[in-house]
């Protein structure tokens, strides 16, 4: 079942937040969508799920328009937003089986899925636990699990590991990647950029609530800003932008310091080149997704 969005427009007012977004998500595929804080990212994916109504344009699940057939629609939707939203009055257990109903399935059918997917997220230990009781990387877990409990041909994941450790990230990111391997298409927003590096098949790249570029992470960052990045401090502007110019390549001001890219052709003469003005700190390192937003539109993804 084919995600289909096009001319995707919302207006708060006389503002628009998001503008003119177009794409398609295939099954099996991960698509990130990957800004800076107030891109446009959440209202982007409320609007897919049906819970903001769009000002313009059009979102299609397979057979089914969002906004004109929302209930058919979303029994094909698993979501999981940026707050737990689980009852603390129930255990791991009750909480799926409670939301089970909402699909119609009780009694025996809805403890053999919930059953099915407290094993598939490695909860199976966890099912009479309090929510209390858990960490936030399981709590994650949890609220993974109930997007599931209608095996989703979509599933539409909005930051869903931000405030959680290292390890519990880590441990999401598998969950993530079993469901690509699954056949669900997976939408997954997201400032982290080693988790849209890792996860994403394909990004999206919003600024101001519009798509400003989008590829691979490979593609992005080999295109935008090429290989290799230094990181220099303690060098007179208008020395790295001679060198700069004379390499053809990009730097801008970055805090109390400088990013430069190198050269794809002979970036070690460049290298050396800066090396002998003899800076204050001087790093050179594999160039990300940050430093193609920062080169985009002068902005960090945090």
């Amino acid at each position: 079942m084919v995600l289909v969005v096009s001319d995707l427009w919302k207006f708060y007012g006389n503002i628009p937040v998001v503008q003119s977004v177009n794409f398609t998500l295939n099954p099996g595929e991960i698509l990130g969508l990957l800004g800076p804080n107030g891109a446009g990212k959440t209202t982007t994916v409320a609007m897919l799920y049906g819970a903001v109504i769009p000002s313009r344009g059009s979102v299609q699940l397979g057979a089914w328009q969002v906004h004109r057939q929302g209930r058919q629609a979303r029994t094909f939707m698993g979501i999981v937003t940026q707050e737990d939203n689980l009852d603390p009055e129930f255990t791991v257990f009750q909480n799926l089986i409670h939301f089970a109903h909402h699909y119609r399935l009780v009694g025996k059918a809805a403890r053999h899925r919930v059953g099915e997917l407290l094993e598939q997220v490695g909860l199976q230990d966890y099912a009479k636990y309090s929510l209390d009781q858990l960490s936030g990387g399981l709590k994650r877990r949890v609220v993974l699990a109930r997007a599931l409990i209608n095996h989703p041909q979509v599933v539409f994941l909005d930051e869903p590991t931000t405030g959680l450790d290292p390890d519990a990230r880590q441990d999401f990111w598998k969950l993530v990647s079993q469901l690509k391997q699954s056949g669900s298409a997976v939408l997954l927003t997201t400032h982290y950029m080693d988790e849209a590096q890792r996860l994403c098949d394909r990004l999206l790249l919003l600024q101001q609530g519009q798509v400003i570029d989008q590829g691979s992470s490979i593609e992005l960052i080999d295109r935008i800003v090429g290989q290799e990045i230094v990181e220099i401090e303690g060098i007179a502007e208008s020395i790295l932008q001679q060198l700069a110019m004379s390499a053809g390549v990009w730097y801008r001001p970055f805090g109390s310091s400088y990013l430069v890219t190198l050269p794809a052709n002979n970036p070690n003469l460049l290298w050396e080149q800066l090396v002998a003005t003899e800076p204050t700190s001087l790093t050179r390192r594999r160039a990300n997704l940050e430093d193609v937003f920062l080169r985009l539109t002068g902005m960090s993804l945090g």
